[in-house]
């Protein structure tokens, strides 16, 4: 018998898991889907999803049991695989999806605080930007101080994520109208709501509209991996996980697609964020939209300092295994990696001003996020198809398969564009890594030098389609 350990509950696992993943990306995804699908085509990609992010989620959980040497966080599966490039590519994608996500943080947060204060209405203007750069700093500074939240906070953040889902969930539920979720089930009209052309949109072209705006949710789902070591069985983290991915998917599901029995696919699609408070208000009044918006600002701000140090650790660990310049790991007397918190923020801070670029802010820095990301997951199934193959593993090997073939597929489909966009920050990232390797004693390979030049030919393609507007941002 296993012996039990003091730790995390199964039950709190899998509390953990659930909370760890929500952020603020459920609160908005009504609008955003309905952009890209009516229900039909919504419910048939999160089969998609679902079974994409589980086969993620399994792979996580099988290295993380069978390769816990591998101590270097995501991106040490992709350089046991590709070698010491292969880990940078990774963990640079990582780093740069973390503090891209803290900037849709931003937005919404923005937005969220625009319904209680007008000065920051709609969420894309400079009293939201310099707001939005007080927080970040604020939580920068917080973290260098080597604050860690308490488990009271968690216990109450993740109250007040779940409280106005599930008034949500049960309002919407019985405000649910079969006849106008059916009404036009498979769609007709998604490419007219953001082209204004006759075009019909087909089923496979609205999948793929959803798959980058459903992936985006499920950002931070790596995160259960870590969690396994504090169980008190090490058996439980693997049912826990899988029970934790299942209830996420249960919230996920019912948030985006109940609404569409309670307002049309035009109607929602020309909600502004947060959509969740403002179907709600439609059904309920005032009050509904001002619940929602107050358990969404919480429910950020608890994502967002997590989300100040994830990155800050992903160069930290990238800094101790020599793929960035030593001085990008170093502490403070709090034992904060004090360089990459100031650096994240900083590029943060200067990704704001974006919010006076575009109409779709926070869309833009969540696909970028997730699209940056989606590398790394991508890398991370190839690894749990070559290690079981190895060991001659056939289930794990299918499993990785089917990772390795959703989050490409994914990238292909979903977020390729901004993919191209996210190699331009590869640019930079090399001079880095060249550098990091010379301070190491080490040269770069014929192989690295290759790959490096394709990765920035494709970003030099990539300013030249922005340029021309080939690309929009």
């Amino acid at each position: 018998m296993e012996k039990q350990r003091k730790g995390i509950s199964k039950i709190g696992l899998i509390a953990l898991v659930i909370s760890s993943s929500i952020g603020g990306g459920v609160f908005g995804i009504t609008s955003d889907l309905a952009r890209a699908s009516a229900p039909g085509p919504a419910i048939l990609a999160w089969i998609i999803v679902g079974i994409g992010i589980l086969t993620l989620v399994l792979s996580l959980n099988n290295l993380g049991a069978k390769r816990a040497d591998l101590d270097s966080g995501i991106f040490g599966y992709a350089e046991a695989t590709f070698g010491k490039l292969g880990g940078f590519i990774s963990g640079w994608g990582y780093w740069l999806g973390a503090w891209l996500g803290n900037v849709a943080f931003a937005t919404i947060l923005m937005i969220a605080l625009g319904s209680f204060f007008p000065i920051f209405d709609g969420g894309q203007n400079i009293p939201s930007i310099i707001m939005g750069s007080i927080v970040i700093w604020t939580l920068t500074l917080l973290v260098s101080n080597g604050m860690e939240s308490a488990s009271f906070i968690n216990i109450i953040v993740t109250i007040c994520k779940l409280v106005p889902l599930f008034l949500f969930l049960i309002i919407t539920g019985v405000s649910f109208k079969a006849g106008i979720f059916t009404a036009n089930f498979w769609g007709n009209v998604s490419s007219n709501l953001l082209q204004q052309t006759p075009n019909t949109a087909s089923i496979m072209a609205q999948i793929k509209g959803c798959l980058i705006v459903m992936m985006w949710v499920f950002v931070g789902i790596e995160g259960a991996s870590v969690l396994a070591n504090r169980a008190e069985k090490r058996s439980d983290a693997q049912q826990a996980t899988i029970v934790g991915l299942l209830g996420l998917l249960f919230i996920y599901i019912f948030a985006s697609l109940l609404p569409y029995g309670v307002l049309s696919q035009t109607e929602l699609a020309s909600l502004s964020q947060p959509a969740m408070a403002n179907v709600l208000k439609s059904i309920v009044g005032n009050w509904g939209a001002a619940f929602i918006n107050i358990g969404l600002i919480i429910s950020i701000l608890g994502s967002w300092l997590s989300w100040t140090m994830l990155p800050a650790e992903t160069v930290l660990l990238m800094a101790r295994d020599g793929l960035l310049p030593k001085h990008w790991g170093k502490l403070n007397a709090k034992k904060a990696p004090i360089y990459s918190l100031i650096l994240t923020a900083a590029l943060a801070n200067v990704f704001l001003l974006t919010f006076l670029v575009t109409d779709y802010a926070y869309q833009l820095a969540y696909s970028l996020a997730t699209a940056a990301i989606l590398i790394c997951y991508l890398l991370v199934g190839i690894y749990q198809m070559k290690y079981s193959y190895e060991q001659k593993e056939t289930k794990q090997f299918i499993i990785g398969s089917i990772a390795t073939l959703f989050q490409l597929t994914a990238i292909v489909l979903a977020g390729f564009s901004y993919v191209l966009m996210c190699s331009i920050a590869y640019i930079p990232g090399f001079y880095f890594y060249i550098k990091a390797r010379k301070e190491n004693g080490k040269t770069i390979s014929v192989k690295e030098k290759i790959t490096m030049s394709v990765i920035s030919s494709v970003a030099v393609l990539a300013i030249g389609l922005i340029a021309t507007g080939s690309i929009q941002v």
